[in-house]
């Protein structure tokens, strides 16, 4: 049974913003890449004169196909496959994926905007993205941890309750929001080496569409991706190289993760052989009770 099929077999929206909740943009980017590959169409937006300061998240000018000047502004759109995605892939057919750059003011106004979305979508469950800087090396396997507010997800997917107090980003409020519409979320949470924040991580974006992947039972043609990710460690190798004092630091993060890892197995070994042990010590039917002094 996958874990698809306990929780997330129903209409399922994916949720990334750009900004504080996204380093290295590996969040946002694994939206980008779901809406390319369901052909996504955009069925609702937000209006971006109500949430966003232009000096903040400042408007970008592109040519278009026709060779002129075209103005994108920020904003966050609700997008569902395309009729000729689903057609060849009807697991699409639930998927829905919810992008935009994480709202400068009017957080209760912008919440209550998308939750009017998740209503009328009939979404049953939600999974937020994010990413964060963290003191983890980069020639390592990118961590993904799992938390939720639902006393049912943490059961059925080995998630954490959240245990963080203080500011916050627009996910946890719309995740609190949708706790309280007693609709079921999840947050993946991918760790970026913070020495290499400033250019997108491929490799952080890969953890997150495989843990993606493992939860809605869908897969998807990975492209280039895993290549780009091994270039994107390559690079980070050959920098090292020529840094003496970044290559020790990389090293201490590395003996750190392995022996945490160590640990970790050491304990889930220990704790399957005494679960061994506690079975071959359970009474079976006509076996004589144990003798006590």
């Amino acid at each position: 049974m996958t874990e698809q099929s306990r929780l997330f077999g129903g209409r399922t929206l994916v949720v990334a913003f750009e900004g504080w909740n996204d380093a290295a943009d590996s969040a946002s980017n694994v939206a980008k890449f779901i809406c390319e590959k369901i052909a996504a169409d955009v069925v609702a937006t937000v209006d971006s004169e109500d949430y966003y300061d232009y000096q903040f998240t400042r408007p970008t000018v592109a040519f278009d196909a026709d060779g002129k000047r075209e103005i994108t502004w920020p904003s966050t759109d609700f997008c569902v496959a395309a009729t000729e995605a689903i057609a060849e892939h009807p697991e699409f057919a639930n998927l829905s994926v919810l992008i935009g750059t994480e709202p400068s003011r009017r957080w209760q106004s912008f919440t209550t905007e998308i939750m009017e979305m998740v209503d009328d979508r009939e979404i049953d469950a939600v999974v937020f993205l994010g990413a964060m800087l963290a003191d983890v090396p980069h020639s390592r396997p990118i961590s993904v941890s799992r938390t939720s507010q639902n006393e049912r997800v943490r059961a059925e997917f080995d998630a954490e309750r959240s245990q963080y107090e203080g500011p916050v980003g627009i996910l946890s409020v719309l995740g609190i929001a949708l706790e309280k519409a007693n609709i079921p979320s999840i947050a993946l949470w991918a760790s970026v080496p913070h020495y290499v924040h400033n250019t997108p991580s491929p490799k952080a974006t890969l953890a997150l569409l495989i843990e993606i992947e493992n939860l809605l039972g869908v897969s998807f043609d990975h492209g280039s991706l895993a290549e780009e990710a091994f270039t994107w460690e390559r690079g980070i190798d050959e920098v090292a190289e020529a840094d003496e004092e970044m290559a020790g630091y990389i090293a201490q993060l590395e003996k750190t993760r392995d022996e945490a890892e160590s640990q970790a197995a050491t304990g889930d070994a220990l704790a399957m052989e005494f679960e061994k042990f506690l079975r071959s010590t359970e009474a079976k039917p006509g076996d004589e009770p144990a003798q006590t002094d």
